[in-house]
């Protein structure tokens, strides 16, 4: 699949050329059982009039598949940022100067990005078990993640528990962990991660979240206000099976990991995959596609359970969906330009959510709904939450803004949580102050 470079490198006894690296690239790849993405490349593109977009929408739809959106076209003058196969650059940038849709690189090798990534994991794996401590400044495997969660409520059971809600397509358990002070039936917070797999800054994220929480307590005296009087709840890994397999084969994939007889391709997009306004537009019938809606409003195992559990806790009042990337926080609706009733309180409280993060470390993020400030988006979680009684509904979408994408290094994950967090305790604060 990927094609091959030219030239060599010099001369000397050891020197290689592209095309021998790429090979060797490729069987040391294969041999780690993950797909290969030398010479794969990142592309922006800004189109100026709906036509353009219309001519970028029709990339998706080629067979085989020529790109993969890792930020789909929406509308003019947002960014388009989409990753070539090496095999199909030439082509795609043909197509798009044949057009006059001007693209600059914004990643030149994504494999060197996910060797630099690979081999920061090992070093911190070596680490860890060296000093047998959790590092919060690198990414994790599912395995990990789960062992330390075991962790972390043995050590804090007087503030968190674990609750199983489900188990996914390939029957992996569904977990979620509860912060409560006591009490039954009180006012609760949801907060998840990792609803698509390859946004791994989500689930870093998550982990300190949760480390902070339980070492907070007690002594932040608004999370200790908070706590007393609601109970939070957080899915890290909201997408097990995806998340498992781009640790195994593809560090870049979206979906869950479904199959249906008859159906080549697997997985469904699981922020697609919610009754509200399930099937319109921001949303694929495609299953190749990787904003698939699937066959049906909570077809997904992973999708239901979370339905079951809301709907049978019945007194959740903030939801807070965490994803990567574009330094954004928007509330609904995706799938409608109308105004949600309460969307003037919602403006301003993501206004001072922004402006909470923003002073962590002077990162700058945009808000507003998710139809006006990203995209239509059909069948999304805080809408289905939001049409479900859930005042305070939001989606964020963490650093950066396409530098590095979904491969942000992990040098940038314990910041990233610090602001992310000033803007989650904002949102929790207006809910407690403000009961319905």
């Amino acid at each position: 699949m990927q094609g091959t470079l030219g030239g060599g490198t010099g001369p000397g006894l050891f020197a290689l050329d592209s095309r021998t690296l790429l090979i060797c690239c490729f069987i040391l790849n294969v041999a780690w059982g993950q797909m290969n993405f030398t010479g794969d490349q990142v592309l922006r593109v800004i189109a100026k009039d709906e036509k353009q977009l219309s001519l970028l929408r029709d990339l998706e739809g080629l067979k085989p598949q020529k790109v993969d959106f890792w930020r789909g076209p929406a509308r003019p003058s947002l960014p388009v940022d989409m990753r070539v196969p090496f095999s199909e650059l030439k082509d795609v940038k043909a197509y798009l100067a044949s057009h006059d849709i001007a693209c600059s690189v914004m990643i030149k090798d994504i494999q060197v990005l996910l060797d630099e990534e690979r081999e920061a994991m090992a070093k911190s794996r070596r680490l860890e078990r060296s000093t047998n401590s959790f590092s919060y400044s690198s990414y994790h495997t599912l395995e990990e993640i789960y062992s330390w969660i075991d962790n972390l409520v043995t050590e804090n059971s007087n503030t968190v528990s674990k609750i199983h809600i489900g188990s996914s397509f390939e029957n992996r358990s569904i977990i979620v962990l509860k912060f409560s002070t006591g009490g039954s039936n009180r006012s609760a917070i949801w907060i998840d991660t990792g609803i698509h797999s390859r946004e791994w800054i989500t689930h870093a994220t998550g982990i300190w979240l949760a480390k902070k929480i339980v070492s907070e307590y007690g002594k932040d005296h608004a999370l200790t206000k908070i706590l007393k009087a609601m109970d939070i709840f957080l899915e890290i890994v909201t997408n097990p099976d995806g998340f498992a397999f781009t640790h195994s084969m593809n560090r870049l994939w979206r979906k869950n990991k479904s199959s249906r007889p008859g159906i080549f391709c697997i997985g469904v997009d699981l922020n697609r995959n919610w009754k509200s306004g399930f099937g319109g537009n921001g949303s694929n019938k495609n299953p190749c596609s990787d904003t698939y809606q699937g066959p049906s409003p909570q077809s997904e195992p992973e999708v239901l359970a979370i339905v079951n559990f809301i709907s049978g806790h019945g007194n959740f009042k903030a939801l807070i969906s965490i994803h990567s990337y574009s330094q954004m926080i928007m509330f609904p609706y995706g799938y409608s330009l109308e105004p949600v009733p309460n969307h003037d309180e919602l403006y301003s409280l993501a206004k001072d959510a922004v402006n909470a993060l923003y002073k962590v470390h002077g990162i700058k993020y945009i808000f507003g709904s998710i139809s006006t400030t990203l995209y239509t988006a059909s069948g999304i979680m805080v809408d289905w939450a939001y049409d479900n009684g859930i005042k305070y509904a939001f989606s964020f979408e963490l650093r950066d803004t396409g530098h590095y994408g979904f491969l942000l290094p992990a040098a940038q994950i314990i910041p990233t949580a610090e602001e992310t967090w000033m803007a989650i305790q904002t949102i929790m604060k207006h809910a407690l102050n403000h009961p319905y």
